[in-house]
Parts: structure tokens; C-alpha cells; sequence
């Protein structure tokens, strides 16, 4: 197996190195450094420029090495958020013209800023089975139902949401990718007490809510074949195995600087033994991207490892949690949000951050059957009963 990049690409490597070096230093104007990026043809690569982007060709083996390299240096990528990692490829990929001249490029900038209105009570995995209901009545959709778990929907502009707008039709058919301002009269957005203190989850209520017409990607129907383009960029924001590495890069910090029994923690050979289990499984993941870009590459597609990359990465963040709190000790019963400079104790919020990734961008449970119903052809629970 050869791993490496060839000539070529390490030639580009120090491109991007020498770009870096002569661009990006602490203190550097964020959205600047970010212009350049796009002008150097290294950031927002797949949009095109009349939208704000570098358009470049699809290359995986350039946009690894860019995601390496900006990260060794520390220095801000794109735009992170719904908006940048799901809308935008949903209308590049589904949207009209119209539709991608008004929204991608502010949205690019952080100047719209997009919720997510995808669970409702009750239904949260199981999104075929969502109610909010929208009516089309004088060229315009009339909304009224409720969302929940709404990540910072008081922060934001915009919605993109399943509406079931056809009651009649077969759940999977009936629903329709609509576009909202939450700066209206008929919404009401509340935020919801976390149990770290923190309200980033909010529900949203529509009231007769409205909504222009033609705010609607795809046609009358489609949403649920939108939503399935969108989610599979949701699971590659969330799945990376970036997160991943940074997690346990952190976690070998704390064992370094954590003292037990007099000594640093790194020193005991459990935390070694724990240390090693988690290297490994984090080698795992990335040599699994590894295939699936090898299978890119080749025209295949990344195949049924896709279907694990957020289950991977969700468990792994799970991991990474539980070893930080068996080191931190006391410290992690501290609720990090009542100091505004924690230290250890800031372990708490990855705790529970970890927790909600079990259920992020769809639960754990859920991908675990589609896992072993689509890939290993395991019998659905009850059958043959």
C-alpha cells in the first residue's frame, strides 16, 4: 500500500505552505485572510466564483492536503454552520438559479446565517413521519406546526425545512424543502435549558407562518429526496476524521499535564494502555478515509464506509469524553459554565457535547440498523416472529 502523495501533490503542499507562511500569522484579519484563500484557489473550491467561491477542478488528493495543511497552521478554513456545510451544496446540487444568486454567496460570508428545521416531537429519526403542515394559499405557503432541537435558531436568519405539504400523499411523497424568514410575526423560537447550563437548542413554533411560493428547492413533493443530498453532507460535516484527531490530540495534552499521584497521569500504565486503544482506533478511521478516498479517486464512490464515518466518529467522541473524565477527577463534576476561564472542567462540555452526537445529524441507533439492514443483510427486528 503506498501512501504517498506523488511529486505533484507535495509539490503543492509547499504551495500551500509558502501561501500560509506569507499570509496567515495570530492577529491576521479573519475575513481578509479568508479573500485571499479564495483568490489563491484554496478555500470554498467546488462554488463558483460568480457566487464567491475559487471554482476549482475536483481534486480530493488537493482539498486533503489544503485541509492538512490549514490546520497545522492554525488558520481559518471556511465558514463553518448549516449554512455553508448543507444549504449550500443542497442548492448547488438541487436549487434554482435564482435561488443560488440571492442566498450562496452572503451565506458564504456568514452575513445569512441558516437553521435547521428537520426534528419535531415525536419525530426526530423517523422524519417521514413529521407533521408540520404547509398550505399554498394566495402564492404563498402557510406553515403552522412545530420544530425542536433547532441548533441556534435565535442566531439565525433563515431556515431550510421539511414541510409536509401534501396530507394526502404517502408520507415519503408528501413533503417539500421550503425556505423561511424567521424574522416574522408567526414564529416563535424558545431556547432550551440544557442540562450544562447552556441554551444553544431551541424549539420553534409556526403560527401561520409564510412563505413565498417559489422559496421551495425541488418540486411539490420532493423534499424527502432534497433531505437525503442534504444529510449526506450533515454526516460528512460530522463524521470527519479531523474532529476526531483533534479530540484525541487534546486528551494526550491533558494526560501530559494532569498529575496523579504525584506524577503525570501519562506515566500510569492504564492511561498508556487507554492512550494506545484509542491511537489505534483513530488509525482505524483514518485509514478507512483513506479507502474511501482511494474509491473517489477511482470513479467508485466511497461505498458502505460512509455509512460509518458519523456512527465512528460519535462513538469515538464518546470515548475520548469518558477517559478525559476518569483523568480530570473531581474537576468534572465543575459546571465549566459558571467560570468564564475553565480549565480542565471545560472537559464537562465535551462530555455532553458527546452525548448529543449520539443523536446529531441521526441517532446512533438508527444508522446501527440501516448499517445492518442495507450492509450486512441482517433480518429486521420482528421478522418471522
Amino acid at each position: 500500500m503506498d501512501l504517498q502523495f506523488g511529486p505533484e501533490h507535495e509539490s503543492f503542499r509547499a504551495e500551500v505552505r509558502d501561501f500560509l507562511g506569507a499570509n496567515w500569522r495570530r492577529g491576521t484579519d479573519v475575513a481578509e485572510f479568508r479573500a485571499k484563500g479564495v483568490a489563491a484557489g484554496y478555500l470554498y473550491r467546488n462554488i463558483p466564483k460568480r457566487f464567491g467561491g475559487s471554482e476549482q477542478p475536483a481534486d480530493i488528493l488537493r482539498a486533503r492536503i489544503i485541509a492538512e495543511e490549514f490546520a497545522r497552521a492554525k488558520a481559518p478554513v471556511e465558514v463553518k454552520g448549516n449554512g455553508v456545510q448543507m444549504l449550500v451544496p443542497t442548492l448547488l446540487e438541487r436549487g434554482e438559479a435564482w435561488q443560488q444568486e440571492r442566498f450562496i454567496a452572503k451565506t458564504l460570508t456568514g452575513e445569512y446565517k441558516w437553521a435547521q428545521g428537520y426534528s419535531e416531537p415525536g419525530s426526530g429519526s423517523d422524519l417521514a413521519s413529521l407533521r408540520t403542515r404547509g398550505e399554498l394559499k394566495d402564492g404563498q405557503w402557510v406553515i403552522n406546526g412545530q420544530k425542536v432541537w433547532t441548533s441556534y435558531a435565535r442566531e439565525c436568519h433563515y431556515m431550510f425545512a421539511l414541510i409536509r405539504t401534501e396530507p394526502d400523499a404517502p408520507k415519503h411523497q408528501g413533503i417539500s424543502y421550503l425556505l423561511l424568514d424567521l424574522n416574522q410575526p408567526g414564529i416563535d423560537i424558545r431556547p432550551m435549558k440544557q442540562i450544562n447550563g447552556g441554551n444553544d437548542f431551541n424549539e420553534v413554533f409556526f403560527d401561520n407562518a409564510v412563505t413565498p411560493e417559489n422559496w421551495i428547492v425541488g418540486k411539490r413533493g420532493e423534499g424527502w429526496n432534497v433531505s437525503k443530498s442534504l444529510l449526506k453532507h450533515e454526516r460528512n460535516m460530522l463524521g470527519g476524521v479531523d474532529r476526531s484527531e483533534a479530540l484525541f490530540n487534546s486528551l494526550l495534552k491533558l494526560a501530559r499535564r494532569t498529575t496523579m499521584g504525584g506524577e503525570p497521569a501519562i506515566k500510569a500504565m492504564w492511561v498508556r494502555d487507554r492512550l494506545a486503544a484509542l491511537k489505534a482506533e483513530l488509525e482505524a478511521q483514518r485509514y478507512s478515509s483513506n479507502i474511501q478516498m482511494t474509491r473517489e479517486l477511482a470513479g467508485e464512490g466511497g461505498g458502505v464506509l460512509q455509512m460509518m464515518n458519523k456512527l465512528a466518529q460519535s462513538n469515538y467522541a464518546a470515548a475520548i469524553a469518558e477517559a478525559a473524565n476518569i483523568l480530570i477527577e473531581d474537576e468534572s463534576l465543575i459546571s465549566p459554565m459558571d467560570n468564564p476561564r475553565p480549565g480542565n472542567e471545560r472537559w464537562v462540555n465535551q462530555y455532553m457535547n458527546s452525548l448529543a452526537a449520539a443523536i446529531a445529524g441521526g441517532t446512533s441507533n438508527i444508522q446501527r440498523n440501516i448499517i445492518a439492514d442495507r450492509v450486512l443483510g441482517l433480518p429486521r427486528d420482528g421478522a418471522g416472529a
